[in-house]
């Protein structure tokens, strides 16, 4: 018998956002930013940005998260949740949105500034591990 998956808690990941947040180094943005996720396995992951003077080196909080996710086991994101300093709800970039989709779980969610929405609403016809696949 199949058990269904654990229901969200999106509270506990804004604080687990606001608190990485917390730790992020913008000493040039002056723009914190904390993300959280949700593992399938019920685990929650974190990360915040890293800055660097030259800007393009700059880690965001996304990329930390996945860095996260690996260092704590791996496996996939069922939710996400991202904010900035004053603890707003921030949507990924398409950069990012891209790297969180590689590490989806299906019918992964993500709080929006419109709510709750699936990858596949925030990132539609996206190019995965799959495409890659189907060359081999």
């Amino acid at each position: 018998m199949e058990t269904a998956p654990q229901a969200v808690d999106w509270s506990a990941l804004a604080e687990a956002a606001t608190a990485a947040m917390r730790n992020a180094y913008a000493p040039y943005s002056r723009f914190p930013v904390g993300a959280a996720a949700l593992t399938a396995d019920g685990r929650i992951v974190s990360g915040c940005n890293v800055e660097n003077a030259s800007y393009g080196l700059t880690l965001c909080a996304e990329c930390a998260l996945v860095g996260n996710l690996h260092m704590t086991g791996g496996g996939r994101l069922r939710a996400f949740y991202c904010v900035d300093g004053g603890g707003n709800i921030l949507m990924p970039c398409g950069r990012c949105r891209q790297l969180l989709y590689e590490f989806r779980a299906p019918d992964m969610e993500l709080m929006t500034t419109q709510g709750i929405k699936t990858m596949d609403q925030v990132l539609p016809d996206a190019f995965g591990p799959e495409h890659l696949e189907r060359t081999r």
